[in-house]
């Protein structure tokens, strides 16, 4: 089967060469695809340099003119590739190696799962927490790359790209596979932008996971209904 990884990336340009660098040594990728989505900064020429007709995985960058948040730029990687996998992964990860990757793909290339998620352990206490609280909004992830085209308005999702995956592939009852990645972080909001910055970020962040929760939530809900309907 061929695979994908697929980064989005908004002003990622002093974090995202680290990424890549790991993603160019795993053997089971065939093609890495940067989203730069519309970054102000210089993301896609940092990514560019990384680039080689000789570099195997082959690295392309796609710049999308204008931000379309993280479900925009996701979308935008997946329709850009044919591959049968696709793995995405976030441009600022701290501790990512080669055997992560490998990790998170094996369930989905096995057959065991339609879609396996990469969860954060030993990394640091704050991300650590906050993926034992809610490990369905990690970014890291490989799944068929049909099961995610298919998703209606999966687009438009910005933040909420995680969540509305997660309640798709329940809805649809896809198996999921949680896979544990040790010693693996990202670099916090508020590290990036100040704390000022950093918190309302933060609170547009959770503002756009919550909005998707109960958009696709309610579409969980309606099939169930319409479910019960057609068993009367």
């Amino acid at each position: 089967m061929k695979v994908a990884a697929i980064v989005p990336a908004y002003n990622e340009a002093t974090r995202i060469a680290g990424v890549l660098q790991v993603l160019l040594q795993c053997p089971c990728l065939h093609e890495i695809l940067v989203v730069n989505d519309g970054s102000a900064d210089n993301t896609a020429e940092v990514a560019a340099q990384l680039a080689s007709p000789s570099n195997a995985p082959l690295l392309r960058v796609i710049n999308l003119p204008v931000n379309r948040g993280k479900g925009g730029a996701m979308f935008a990687g997946a329709t850009a590739t044919d591959a049968d996998v696709i793995i995405f992964f976030d441009a600022d990860l701290i501790g990512l190696k080669p055997d992560h990757v490998a990790r998170i793909l094996r369930p989905v290339l096995e057959g065991e799962a339609a879609m396996s998620i990469g969860v954060f352990r030993g990394g640091r206490l704050s991300t650590d927490m906050a993926q034992v609280l809610v490990p369905y909004i990690s970014g890291q992830r490989a799944m068929l790359r049909e099961l995610f085209t298919e998703i209606p308005g999966i687009e438009r999702t910005r933040s909420g790209v995680e969540i509305a995956l997660t309640l798709h592939f329940r809805r649809r009852r896809y198996p999921v596979s949680m896979v544990v990645i040790e010693g693996v972080t990202h670099t916090m909001k508020e590290e990036k932008l100040g704390w000022a910055r950093g918190v309302l970020a933060r609170a547009k962040m959770y503002a756009e996971i919550g909005r998707a929760f109960l958009r696709y939530a309610r579409l969980s809900d309606l099939r169930h209904k319409l479910l019960l309907k057609r068993e009367e």
